[in-house]
């Protein structure tokens, strides 16, 4: 949990605003904006905290979760750091299965300020040096589809992120004791469709790969030209998002940009800290480079956590369903993920998801067409995760974890001369993040 009263000064607005330049002409405008809009200090209000509680856009984790994150303050302002890297080195087997060392990576930065009593700014942005750390534009990962590389399709292989995940601006403001209102304008960021996207559910926190039923659910986290307003009240929140559909181009280390033309909304029920439930559906416009039409997509999910030992017993359950205006088809992802320390070291990790997948052929067009014909265009694919983290003390300053992760998958019969019977794949990886305070 975010500690509360937290109170500084003597740095100057003039030279934050300095340092906002270098974000972006965007961050600029919004604080001036901010500037016009009244008083500004540093204590901590109700709008401050909805603020700092956020994961991914405007996503949420319960408020339970232990958010694994370093707090400090520069002059008035109250900034947060968050990153986490994995080397790691995966085996899958199969006619189609691979082999790569490769680091998933992210860090995030945010700044907050108060504006008068029942107001707040943020500005946050987040990297990754996947672009670098993920060589030929991809990592193997069986029966995951989706976005582009060299021309074609991904298939059987996830693309890295893009150097700048995120670079967003958030308004906040208390209208009641039990309403609040948000604004969010980020020309990368996460639009209000589907659940907290995986880098940054607390349930993922131990796998360093992505799961694949996630261009089904979670895939627009990385979306261009953002806008959202949603209305808090109580334990409700209602939101609605603006954005550019198509998703990125092949060029990992810019900042694209498009048209509005896709929209989404979604509401949230935060019953107790403890749980977290979203609804969402969204028109996404083309997103996929080299697939025509548009996508119809709609998600449920509810995430619990308790912290336990230091670090918390979170879990995810969570369901997408994309319809293509192309194909008429209708796919379905289901998802279950869990992450429990049984110890303060050693945590215990599990994903089970069950998926359907058309692609898998689409670079083979005769393939595609022989068994679309006999069998149909779309497989349902099982992948079953357990992995394991011991954490060991090697750093002051970053927290060490070594694990490993093994995954079993069902296929239909049609397909198992392609991927074989039992295709199977495994992890291993050592884990940094940088280590929280207290």
């Amino acid at each position: 949990m975010i500690p509360r009263g937290i109170q500084e000064t003597g740095y100057s607005d003039r030279a934050m605003l300095r340092g906002l330049t270098r974000f972006s002409a965007l961050g600029v405008a919004v604080f001036s904006i901010q500037l016009a809009l009244g008083q500004m200090d540093d204590a901590m209000n109700d709008a401050s905290m909805s603020l700092m509680n956020l994961a991914s856009g405007t996503s949420e984790n319960p408020a339970a979760w232990p958010m694994p994150m370093i707090m400090t303050h520069f002059g008035n302002w109250n900034a947060i750091f968050m990153g986490v890297g994995y080397l790691s080195d995966i085996q899958q087997s199969g006619p189609r299965g691979g082999d790569k060392l490769y680091s998933t990576n992210w860090f995030m930065a945010s700044a907050e300020h108060r504006i008068g009593s029942s107001g707040a700014f943020q500005a946050e942005l987040m990297l990754s040096l996947e672009p670098a750390t993920i060589t030929d534009r991809r990592y193997p990962l069986l029966f995951q589809t989706g976005e582009t590389a060299y021309g074609s399709a991904l298939v059987d292989s996830q693309h890295p992120h893009n150097f700048i995940m995120a670079l967003g601006f958030h308004y906040a403001r208390q209208l009641n004791e039990d309403a609040t209102l948000d604004l969010y304008i980020a020309p990368v960021g996460d639009p209000a469709l589907g659940p907290v996207a995986f880098p940054h559910r607390a349930s993922a926190m131990e796998l360093p790969q992505a799961p694949i039923s996630h261009h089904l659910e979670d895939s627009t986290h990385i979306a261009d030209d953002v806008i959202t307003a949603g209305l808090r009240y109580k334990a409700v929140k209602l939101e609605a998002s603006g954005f550019h559909g198509s998703e990125p181009g092949e060029n990992r280390w810019i900042i694209q940009a498009g048209p509005i033309n896709s929209w989404s909304t979604r509401l949230w029920w935060f019953p107790t800290e403890n749980w977290a439930a979203q609804v969402s559906f969204g028109r996404i416009t083309h997103p996929e480079a080299l697939e025509p039409g548009d996508q119809a997509r709609a998600t449920a999910s509810v995430e619990y956590t308790r912290p336990m030992f230091g670090a918390s017993w979170s879990s995810t359950l969570a369901w997408g369903r994309t319809h293509s205006t192309a194909t008429f088809r209708n796919l379905n992802s289901f998802l279950a993920e869990s992450v429990l320390p049984v110890s303060r070291r050693n945590l215990v990790t599990g994903r089970f998801e069950l998926v359907d997948k058309d692609e898998l052929f689409s670079n083979d067009p005769v393939l595609e067409a022989y068994l679309g014909a006999i069998y149909g265009r779309t497989f349902r694919i099982g992948a079953y995760t357990l992995g394991y983290t011991r954490y060991v003390d090697l750093f002051r300053r970053f927290e060490t974890g070594l694990g490993a992760n093994f995954t079993a998958y069902t296929l239909p019969a049609a397909i198992k001369t392609s991927y074989g019977t039992r295709p199977v794949g495994g992890n291993v990886f050592v884990r940094f993040g940088l280590r929280p305070h207290g």
